[in-house]
């Protein structure tokens, strides 16, 4: 297997289209081996924020890093969702605690170990029902409110997120027979 030199401009380009964030995956196709990475480290021109990714030290912060980081954990195969897609949505006034990450239903049988701050669900997820917020996919607003319906977000919330997303034109109640069947014992969507 003949080596790749390494292209820091490569490496850059990844990390730009990523808040600053790479993978060793990533660094490896850009020619950086775990050897250089780790000079890199040592240097002061990287810094490793989990298990294989790293972030370039002087780029600028990003709005959703934190996003950014458990994307790049899922080897960008996760789509985020349910409450944090509705938080980026600006649907309720729900703050979630954890990160909702989907991931492919054929990812239900792999076994690793999840960060503390994210919240897994399996469910594959259309390109027509994501929506993108810089380098992070996240649900379409839609397949949030579903989502949320389906697993038990309180009534106050829901009702609150899926009129606003009504009220704005994110959604159309059509789309809503999840959030419609939840918020029924509550009176629907018009309580």
């Amino acid at each position: 297997m003949e080596s790749v030199r390494p292209v820091w401009d490569r490496l850059f380009e990844t990390a730009v289209a990523q808040e600053g964030y790479f993978t060793t995956r990533q660094a490896a196709e850009a020619g950086y081996s775990p050897q250089l990475l780790l000079k890199h480290l040592h240097a002061g021109r990287l810094v490793r924020t989990r298990r294989g990714i790293y972030r370039l030290v002087h780029f600028p912060a990003g709005q959703h890093e934190e996003l950014v980081v458990v994307w790049l954990w899922s080897e960008r195969a996760g789509v985020i969702s349910h409450q944090t897609a509705l938080a980026l949505h600006g649907l309720s006034d729900a703050l979630p605690a954890h990160i909702h990450l989907t991931l492919p239903r054929a990812w239900r049988q792999r076994r690793f170990r999840v960060p503390a701050d994210v919240i897994l669900h399996h469910a594959d997820v259309s390109a027509a029902e994501r929506s993108w917020f810089g380098a992070v996919p996240a649900t379409g607003p839609g397949r949030s409110l579903n989502d949320c319906a389906r697993e038990g977000l309180s009534p106050e919330l829901l009702g609150q997120a899926a009129r606003q997303a009504l009220r704005r034109g994110l959604a159309t109640r059509a789309e809503l027979a999840d959030v419609e069947a939840a918020l029924a014992p509550v009176g629907g969507l018009a309580a």
